[in-house]
């Protein structure tokens, strides 16, 4: 990774710091891939259409991304509707949609920048779509998680497919 300069914004500096790395190192893999291997079925037996090849990982990932700040956004009551994934060809279109998925979720910070990242009374925890409650600071860290376990598996795909 080059030399950085880090965000001086506490905790939401040091979320977005690591998402960012997150995100970094998964460019980094996607570097080493063909459009050809993209596309491959690597998994015929999962139950998860999200997770049978690299581009329906990929298209999962970055869904989710923006569904991060959307489900937020959604708790102050905007009026927004979460991402359809969108499938890409080729690798390169990935490597242009996964900074313009970083940059969304930046735009929160900045639209709210005195989001109360911790919250301890469950019922003004955020419920996501698969019924878990989180606060800002725990759903950032289930999405940088998120990214670097389909990370993993990307590169389990790789040897797989070589």
């Amino acid at each position: 990774m080059p030399i950085k300069k880090y965000r001086n914004n506490g905790a939401i500096g040091a979320l977005l710091d690591e998402y960012e790395k997150a995100l970094f190192e998964l460019r980094n893999v996607l570097n080493t891939i063909t459009d050809k291997e993209l596309v491959v079925i690597a998994d015929a037996e999962t139950s998860d259409p999200d997770c049978a090849s690299i581009q329906s990982i990929l298209t999962h990932v970055i869904r989710a991304g923006y569904n991060y700040a959307i489900v937020i956004r959604k708790s102050f009551d905007e009026q927004i509707e979460y991402k359809k994934g969108e499938t890409f060809e080729t690798i390169s279109e990935f490597q242009d949609a996964l900074p313009n998925m970083f940059r969304y979720n930046e735009m929160l910070f900045i639209d709210y920048p005195n989001l109360k990242l911790e919250e301890k009374i469950p019922k003004k925890k955020i419920t996501t779509s698969w019924g878990q409650q989180y606060d800002v600071e725990q759903l950032y860290e289930h999405a940088i998680v998120h990214i670097l376990r389909h990370r993993r598996q990307i590169e389990r795909f790789i040897i797989k497919l070589r």
